[in-house]
């Protein structure tokens, strides 16, 4: 991976649903319900026969069961995500879609191995971690050492060079939830290059406060980086209670020690892929709507949450707008990425493999923040999304979503889009409790709710539909 686009990376961060009720944010963040009556405000007889499908079926929440129960985990190169891509390209044809193909890239393969804490003194007891994704292996024997208290990340930048000799560093500091999920830019400092700022201070490993925000024993992974040029370190997340624990001991004024087992393994190059299907458009087929969620997952858990229900919204969502027997003059194109988690792999693929067709992409965006009620609809860069996506905001309201402010890039998946100058828009989940189960063994199917996932069927529908008749191509020329 290049050093340009590793630094890239650094600047990437993470930008419900009919119930009985209009989802509207207050003041402190809460999605209210929506209310019984809240279809009816949708004069729009197309978006009525949307609506009608999306909150009377299943179409997202079935897929997503289906993609989790059946496939499970789906580590970026790992068999796993293999049989995700075929299970892909047959629910595309068993849904209907025309045009589905496997486009397939390398990905580097890295397995996690032994991954075992424990405090020696001054308290014997284990803690509950795990390695992030990419991390070098402790020696065979593990490491045993005494350990660098840091409050927070910018306390170990700021800490001297060489004053971390023959120490585990453990980073702590907590990470706040907000409901678009402005915490975690912050928190992934201490993951995205924790490793390295340590390394260069001397340190033998890294232990840090799982970037989450829930407090079940369950550690968090995610994607580290390393600076080519330092020494690589291994660096591992511990669950926030063990990481309470640590914090405690800590206000005690007492020496901790650790020993720290990490048997990670680097297994080659291995192969992704991104797999994709479309709704040919009627009068405009050239033009390209693209729609996306990531297929791959971490290895912890069956990535209902992060990605699944991305998944089973942006298919359920063109579904819908097949079933309803309206035909878009422009072609809707469903993107399931592949080895996102690691680095946006698949994305940087797909802009790679469709640069010469990118400017007949006119709009875009993706599905990767969870499952809960959107509250907000926001446009990317240019004045004419800009204004475009102003005037569909009443069309919205019958799911309780209104405009939200600033500018978005579309989603993880399509910034390498948006830096190609491809439109982008956003529908904006409710991410309050989100990064309680993000890359975690708890990011399980049973956390989806069905109401809310019908909603965002139901907001993803309209918003295909109101793209593929604009008289716009949403471009400022």
């Amino acid at each position: 991976m290049s050093q340009g686009f590793r630094h890239l990376l650094v600047t990437v961060s993470l930008i419900g649903v009919f119930t009985a009720g209009c989802a509207q944010q207050t003041p402190n963040g809460v999605v209210e319900d929506i209310p019984k009556n809240a279809i009816s405000t949708s004069s729009n007889p197309d978006i009525q026969k949307l609506a009608n499908l999306a909150l009377n079926n299943s179409y997202g929440y079935d897929i997503t069961r289906s993609l989790t129960t059946e496939i499970g985990p789906r580590l970026a190169g790992s068999e796993g995500e293999a049989r995700a891509r075929d299970w892909a390209m047959a629910k595309f044809k068993e849904l209907g879609f025309a045009n589905i193909k496997n486009e397939a890239f390398p990905v580097a393969g890295w397995v996690r191995g032994v991954e075992t804490a424990e405090i020696v003194a001054p308290y014997p007891q284990s803690l509950v971690i795990t390695a992030l994704g990419g991390s070098v292996a402790t020696p065979k024997d593990g490491i045993q050492a005494p350990v660098a208290y840091f409050a927070t990340y910018d306390d170990l930048v700021n800490a001297p060079l060489g004053s971390l000799d023959g120490k585990i560093a453990y980073i702590s500091g907590r990470m706040e939830k907000h409901i678009d999920g402005a915490g975690y830019g912050p928190a992934n400092q201490k993951r995205q290059t924790g490793a390295t700022e340590a390394a260069k201070r001397g340190a033998l490993a890294v232990l840090i406060r799982s970037v989450g925000t829930d407090s079940h024993r369950f550690p968090h992974t995610g994607q580290m980086r390393y600076d080519e040029a330092i020494k690589k370190i291994p660096i591992a997340a511990m669950s926030a209670p063990d990481a309470d624990q640590m914090d405690r001991i800590f206000e005690m004024g007492k020496d901790v020690e650790i020993n720290l087992h990490l048997l990670t393994r680097d297994i080659g190059v291995l192969q992704s892929g991104n797999v994709m299907a479309e709704i040919i458009g009627s009068e405009k087929p050239e033009e390209i709507i693209l729609i996306g969620a990531h297929l791959d997952s971490w290895d912890m858990s069956t990535g209902a949450v992060d990605d699944g229900a991305g998944v089973g919204i942006v298919m359920g969502a063109a579904k819908v707008l097949m079933d309803s027997g309206l035909k878009p003059k422009r072609t809707i194109r469903v993107v399931l990425f592949g080895a996102e988690e690691v680095g946006l792999i698949g994305a940087f693929a797909y802009a790679k493999a469709h640069e010469a067709e990118l400017g007949q992409h006119v709009l875009a965006t993706e599905s990767d923040f969870g499952a809960g009620k959107i509250y907000g609809l926001q446009a990317g860069k240019y004045a004419a999304t800009q204004a475009v996506v102003a005037s569909w905001v009443p069309e919205f309201a019958y799911l309780g979503i209104k405009a939200k402010d600033g500018v978005t890039n579309g989603g993880p998946d399509i910034i390498p889009l948006n830096i190609a100058g491809v439109p982008t828009v956003r529908l904006n989940q409710d991410g309050t409790d989100y990064f309680d189960l993000h890359h975690t063994p708890d990011d399980t199917f049973d956390k989806i709710d069905p109401k809310a996932i019908q909603q965002n069927v139901a907001a993803y529908a309209t918003l295909i539909w109101l793209a593929s008749e604009a008289d716009t191509n949403f471009r400022d020329e």
